[in-house]
């Protein structure tokens, strides 16, 4: 019989295979079949939908009043604006560009949460976040002169979702320890359809579903049931069994899997667009962004720099 340890990492694995190969489907429509903002509708309200009705049958559980605040502010962090910049910052720019800036999430989230919960940083994490920060600058930098699909403004939504997506992780985790992880799902992805509506309704209206193929449709479920909904539960599970530091590590797998789906666009399928998104630079911003995360994990019992009191 499979261990639960086993199956949180299988969990873990597929969940980031499917966010590695969403960078390359997910920009595969946008914008020729649909806009970013209707595509981020689409995405929340499916998802919405999906979660309430999944805490409806299931899990019959109240939040205090106290908490709708912070629940709002996770919605716009962690629902709202980090999917817009996402969605926005992919239809820029390179699938590779996105996922190796990604990975600067787990740095973002040491940041925010020496800032807003004090907790304590080594050493070796502030060499971590300098080397983190240098590849992750160098890439966006880069994007704007670079050939192939790299674009410098594309680069910056997608650091500024993930600037976005770390502060959700730090404000969320006290609600995460008081509620079902499905209870707080279903607020943010209410909260975060609520604060979209206003600026992807005309969009959505807008989009020609006439247009629409067997292809659009069926990247649109990966999306929703597989990016969204799918990867969400596995990462679910895999917490309830593996360390916070062991899930965040399976996030450098995302830039392996996008590498290899351009390289297959690029050289099997001869898509051009894709063919120059792959150099010398990437990579090593990437080794760096890599080891400036890995240098962060390495423990460390002395010599801590004190939280603002």
């Amino acid at each position: 019989m499979i261990k639960d340890t086993t199956k949180a990492h299988l969990a873990l694995l597929a969940a980031n295979v499917i966010y590695g190969a969403n960078y390359i489907i997910a920009k595969g429509i946008m914008p020729d079949k649909i806009n970013p903002s209707a595509f981020v509708f689409i995405r929340l309200s499916c998802c919405m939908i999906l979660f309430w009705s999944i805490k409806f049958l299931f899990i019959n559980e109240k939040v205090e009043r106290k908490d709708i605040l912070m629940l709002a502010l996770c919605g716009l962090f962690g629902g709202a604006a980090n999917q817009l910049l996402f969605f926005h910052g992919i239809n820029l720019t390179s699938p590779i560009d996105a996922s190796i800036i990604q990975t600067a999430t787990p740095v973002l989230v040491l940041i925010f949460s020496f800032i807003i919960l004090k907790e304590r940083i080594t050493k070796n994490k502030v060499v971590g976040i300098i080397m983190a920060g240098i590849g992750a600058i160098v890439l966006i930098v880069y994007g704007n002169k670079s050939v192939g699909t790299s674009s410098f403004l594309g680069n910056l939504f997608v650091l500024l979702n993930a600037c976005s997506y770390g502060l959700y992780l730090v404000l969320v985790r006290t609600l995460m320890k008081k509620y079902h992880a499905i209870t707080v799902a279903s607020w943010v992805f209410l909260f975060g359809f609520i604060y979209v509506f206003p600026f992807g309704i005309s969009d959505f209206l807008n989009t020609n579903f006439e247009s629409f193929t067997t292809n659009t449709y069926l990247t649109i479920g990966y999306v929703v049931l597989f990016t969204t909904f799918l990867a969400y539960l596995f990462n679910i599970f895999a917490l309830k069994h593996l360390a916070p530091s062991v899930t965040s590590s399976y996030v450098y797998l995302q830039p392996v899997v996008s590498f290899i789906l351009v390289s297959i666009m690029a050289f099997v399928y001869t898509q051009g667009q894709y063919s120059k998104d792959i150099n010398i630079i990437k990579i090593l911003c990437c080794i760096l962004v890599a080891l400036g995360v890995y240098v962060i994990s390495k423990p460390q019992k002395k010599q801590y720099l004190n939280a603002p009191k």
